[in-house]
């Protein structure tokens, strides 16, 4: 571990968040657009959302996390910030890779919203048919 790099930075991306993650030494503190994570985040699946990737690595307690996050819902965004925290820990510690790897925090979730088709109510949802 490199323990002159005081701030790492990096990108995490899920549907439409963007969540861009400044790792530092620290306490665990975590906070998201300037919030303490747990008043950002309401329900508890999205608080263990963002936690996965530290507790994985058991370095809960080591660093302080800031994110700023904008786009999409709380649900996108909690998942881009743990995508940006677990590649910020891997530009930390290159030997956390394959924990990271195998739980698949490194992996974006590629999936998005399709788009609406014309003649349509949206992408796949078809006007009712009227025979007379």
């Amino acid at each position: 571990m490199d323990e002159a790099l005081d701030v790492i930075q990096s990108t995490g991306r899920r549907k439409r968040a963007v969540a861009r993650v400044r790792l530092t030494l620290g306490q665990g503190m975590i906070a998201v657009n300037g919030k303490p994570v747990d008043e950002y985040f309401s329900r508890p699946q999205l608080l263990q959302i963002v936690r996965q990737p530290l507790e994985a690595t058991q370095s809960t307690s080591r660093f302080d996390v800031v994110v700023k996050a904008e786009g999409g819902g709380t649900t996108g965004q909690a998942g881009a910030i743990r995508h940006g925290i677990a590649r910020a820990l891997l530009a930390i510690d290159e030997s956390l890779k394959e924990t990271l790897r195998k739980n698949g925090f490194l992996t974006r979730d590629p999936r998005e919203k399709e788009s609406k088709k014309y003649g349509r109510k949206r992408a796949r949802k078809r006007f009712q048919y009227s025979k007379r």
